[in-house]
């Protein structure tokens, strides 16, 4: 899955990585996708950790924003 190779070697603390799979888990869920190798799932992780680095670690509000921001649906 495309968020956990990115976060392979980030640095990031545990419950960091738990808040962004968790926001990543729930963007594919309202966005439907399924196949885990759709290249739209990199952009979505890509996404999701961007917007985490900023400091926000609420999962349904880094959804939402990555969402927002790629502009889909």
């Amino acid at each position: 899955m495309a968020i956990y190779r990115l976060l392979q070697n980030s640095g990031m603390k545990p419950d960091e990585v738990s808040c962004i799979t968790a926001a990543y888990e729930r963007a594919l869920r309202t966005l439907c996708v399924k196949d885990r190798d759709d290249p739209l799932t990199e952009m979505i992780a890509k996404k999701i950790i961007k917007i985490a680095q900023t400091g926000i670690l609420d999962p349904a509000q880094i959804s939402a924003l990555a969402i927002k921001e790629l502009e889909i649906r």
